[in-house]
């Protein structure tokens, strides 16, 4: 057993890496470009979308309840369409610094979890390969996996959704490495 304490580093630099790698794949890398489309129409939309007053929070259409959904109703609006999901954030420009310490806490959760767990199942000196393959597969059930309820439950489409399991992939081998290499002896 490794006690938490002794794996501060890893935890810290793995977030800082997986950060630097999650920018680098977001900001540079073209693979993301088209994960969104733009509205038909989306000056139209947006006024009339401002005409409601929505507030922050996530929004399905066409609404029902558990007992509606098989109502002739709501099956015709089906039908007609659109269908789908709506996510409202607070007006203005995105909060990029907020959205950005968010990210590094989750990612710095992460990687406490993935000490956690390895310092539980794994001994000082503890071979590389042991220590990479059991922090990678704790990481990308954080990083990779849950992004599959996405494609799932929230519509996304799934060349989104896989992509964002693979970059899932590429954070857990990044913060696997980390763990390997900075294991203590």
């Amino acid at each position: 057993m490794v006690p938490l304490a002794a794996l501060w580093l890893p935890i810290l630099l793995s977030a800082v890496v997986v950060f630097i790698a999650s920018s680098i794949m977001h900001m540079v890398l073209p693979y993301h470009r088209s994960d969104y489309n733009q509205l038909p129409d989306e000056d139209k939309i947006l006024t009339a979308l401002r005409s409601t007053s929505l507030k922050r929070g996530h929004y399905i259409f066409p609404f029902c309840t558990h007992k509606d959904m098989k109502s002739p109703a709501l099956i015709e609006k089906q039908k007609q369409g659109p269908v789908g999901f709506l996510t409202i954030m607070p007006s203005g420009p995105p909060k990029m610094p907020k959205f950005l310490i968010q990210w590094f806490a989750f990612c710095l959760l992460v990687g406490f979890f993935v000490a956690l767990l390895a310092g539980q199942a794994l001994g000082p000196g503890a071979g590389h390969h042991a220590v990479f393959h059991l922090a990678a597969l704790t990481a990308f059930l954080a990083y990779g996996v849950g992004n599959l309820t996405n494609g799932i439950w929230r519509g996304h489409t799934w060349s989104a959704t896989l992509k964002e399991v693979f970059d899932g992939f590429i954070y857990a081998v990044l913060t696997a490495g980390t763990f390997a290499w900075l294991w203590p002896h």
